[in-house]
């Protein structure tokens, strides 16, 4: 997955697997995120109805089909930055990077960053950081501790 940062073409929330944000595109992609969660929120008001709480409380069965993507977009409009990476995809930036999880329904986040930058110091407290974020819009995040000792989030649809 890749994001479009102000390429003109279809938006996609940053997954921490693409290229850094230029910054003159800053404010344009600032924009698209507001934009974009808008629209998640709208399509929820629509799904949820009466019966499924505020647009803000469960996450709607299109991001339950897509989490990556949602819980990307939770991320950044939640002002978290993601990690970004080189066209050979070395990391060139500390953030956040979300990838699949293990089950359905369900994705990863991790704190990334080039060699040297601290990343792995700095995981469990920015990760930590990336907890509210989520569970505003409805996403259940648990912090775990991987290989090699560095912490990850699974994150997986509250259930309302």
């Amino acid at each position: 997955m890749t994001a479009d940062h102000g390429g003109g073409g279809t938006f996609e929330a940053a997954t921490g697997d693409g290229p850094p944000v230029s910054p003159a595109d800053v404010e344009q992609r600032s924009r698209e995120v507001r934009a974009a969660l808008d629209g998640l929120l709208q399509i929820r008001r629509l799904t949820h109805g009466r019966d499924g709480g505020g647009p803000k409380a469960v996450p709607a069965d299109w991001e339950r089909r897509q989490p990556v993507r949602a819980v990307a977009l939770a991320l950044e409009a939640g002002g978290l930055a993601p990690s970004a990476v080189d066209a050979s995809g070395a990391p060139i930036a500390t953030g956040y990077r979300v990838r699949p999880g293990d089950r359905t329904e369900t994705a990863v986040v991790e704190w990334l960053g080039p060699a040297g930058s601290g990343a792995a110091q700095e995981e469990a407290k920015a990760l930590g950081a990336c907890v509210p974020a989520l569970t505003r819009l409805g996403w259940e995040a648990l912090l775990y501790k991987g290989p090699r000792g560095r912490r990850f989030l699974e994150v997986e649809p509250m259930t309302g």
